[in-house]
């Protein structure tokens, strides 16, 4: 890892504040939704979520599943399901896969229903901690379910501040919590990861490294989605020259005869965002 990147500040003052905040409120939490993005399962969880929910009842919403490749989704969710934590694939724009959201609550939680039957507690609320690193669709998640626009949502990391609760009915609650990013990426893999989606700013890392970077992952696995896109490519070539393939394609040339790979980079990274290349998961089980 470069000295640029390692002197980059990707733990706020106020997300250490949001892992304090979670400790004292655990007590009244049932169970954790984790929110993360389905095209990078991996990246865009908190390394420390295990740890900080001490064996709380879990489930994984892997948000974003209209943007990535259905089946490799299919297989995060058989393989967390193996480690016995739920999973639900769901898109919070369009509300797919959200109306599951409940009965799965009820099955993670269906001890503690139990428990509340024997002791006469019947109808008492199920408390849901629902967390996430920024960007990944936290607030959009909650004000799909509460059907209302309480959480505030903005496409830029790190806009939640305070806890809010939300009575979603008289079974379920919900407590909204701030964003949680890690201190630092210990593996600059997740930092790229994060870039590609627009997780973190453009500008942390470079332009055309990181399009290369996806290049290189689209080459092993999207072959046919990228020649669907730009044409006909040769991918013996390194990942520079093939961004400059792609760039020539679209008419990107500069005096010389030169690719101008800059502007080639930011438009493959703002097609992969858009899904104009198609739906595309960059990590796999």
């Amino acid at each position: 890892m470069s000295d640029t990147q390692q002197s980059i500040q990707w733990f706020p003052g106020h997300m250490a504040k949001t892992r304090r905040k979670i400790k004292e409120i655990l007590p009244l939490i049932d169970a954790v939704a984790e929110v993360v993005d389905a095209r990078v399962p991996l990246s865009s969880r908190n390394p420390e979520i295990a740890e900080l929910i001490e064996g709380k009842p879990h489930i994984i919403l892997l948000n974003k599943s209209d943007m990535a490749d259905k089946s490799v989704t299919e297989e995060w969710i058989k393989h967390y399901k193996s480690q016995g934590v739920f999973a639900i694939a769901i898109d919070c724009k369009s509300g797919k896969g959200l109306s599951v959201f409940k009965d799965t609550v009820k099955t993670a939680l269906a001890d503690k229903l139990e428990a509340y039957a024997k002791k006469g507690m019947v109808g008492k609320p199920l408390r849901v901690m629902v967390v996430g690193i920024p960007n990944v669709g936290k607030s959009s998640f909650i004000n799909r379910i509460a059907g209302k626009t309480r959480a505030k949502v903005e496409n830029r990391p790190g806009v939640t501040r305070g806890n809010q609760w939300f009575t979603i009915d008289k079974q379920l609650e919900l407590l909204d919590t701030p964003g949680v990013l890690w201190p630092k990426f210990e593996d600059v893999t997740v930092g790229e990861h994060l870039a590609f989606t627009g997780a973190v700013k453009d500008r942390i890392l470079d332009t055309e490294l990181l399009a290369m970077r996806l290049l290189e992952i689209l080459s092993e696995n999207y072959r046919d989605l990228l020649e669907n896109r730009y044409g006909k490519l040769d991918f013996e070539c390194d990942s520079y020259d093939l961004l400059s393939q792609i760039g020539k394609k679209r008419g990107m040339v500069i005096r010389g005869g030169d690719t101008d790979t800059e502007r080639a980079a930011n438009m493959l990274l703002e097609e992969y965002r858009n899904c104009k290349i198609g739906l595309i998961s960059l990590e796999r089980v």
